[in-house]
């Protein structure tokens, strides 16, 4: 199986930036035109872009609509879009926008009944994302941990009409400290989807290792890439042909 790798795009105020263990206070901006990295990532070959509206997450609505709308105009390849999307409403206008999977977090552990109206009226195009501490789901733009334990909430959703389950170690976002692949490992053979790894990623070493992984359990289908993409510490073309 072909494993897929995101390039991802943190908006903040309008910027790309990449976090250290998900603190606003810790962004390093990268660039200043969202539209033209979204660009860069797909004439590198990769087939998906993964945008987080990091303001958005803290204020529980969208706050980088602008961005985002400019990612949107500037790639053909599909965009999947997490950050302050809490409603029915506010996923239809982003689907509808244009945006391929919308990225529910913060709503799926704190309303999951929302994971199961939008996955039923959206089939496919729904995403959970599980942001673990310690195992246990993190909410709010990760400013929150909650006594759910992700392997829980993942079991939880698994047969709710959701296309894919993202898994971010927040301990190790944005440290290129390697990804945690055992806890990733063990959720993605635990359930029905696909998983995504994030969080952690250094050099194409942790892309060799996950593809290994791959081909002994079941459901684990990609990676998230940010911080080591772009500091040049994880070559593009070396990374997709690893998967």
């Amino acid at each position: 199986m072909t494993l897929t790798l995101y390039p991802a795009i943190d908006l903040k105020d309008g910027a790309c930036v990449r976090l250290k263990r998900g603190e606003m206070d810790q962004a390093t901006i990268y660039a200043d035109d969202p539209g033209a990295q979204a660009a860069a990532w797909e004439a590198l070959g990769f087939a998906w872009v993964h945008v987080v509206d990091l303001n958005g997450a803290f204020a529980g609505k969208p706050v980088n609509a602008e961005a985002v709308r400019a990612i949107l105009a500037a790639v053909t390849i599909p965009v999947q879009l997490g950050g302050g999307i809490r409603d029915l409403n506010g996923i239809e206008t982003w689907l509808n926008a244009g945006v391929n999977r919308v990225i529910l977090g913060s709503a799926a552990a704190k309303n999951p009944a929302l994971v199961r109206e939008a996955g039923a009226k959206f089939p496919g195009r729904i995403v959970v994302g599980i942001d673990a501490r310690g195992g246990m789901v993190a909410t709010e733009g990760w400013a929150e941990t909650s006594d759910l334990a992700a392997t829980e909430l993942a079991m939880r959703l698994q047969d709710a009409g959701i296309s894919a389950i993202i898994y971010t170690d927040i301990a190790r976002d944005g440290m290129l400290s390697g990804l945690n692949l055992n806890e990733t490992a063990a959720l993605a053979a635990r359930v029905s989807v696909p998983v995504i790894a994030s969080g952690g990623v250094a050099d194409i070493a942790d892309i060799v290792a996950l593809k290994a992984a791959s081909r002994t359990t079941r459901n684990l289908s990609g990676a998230i890439i940010g911080r080591a993409l772009y500091d040049g510490r994880l070559n593009a073309t070396e990374a997709l042909a690893a998967c």
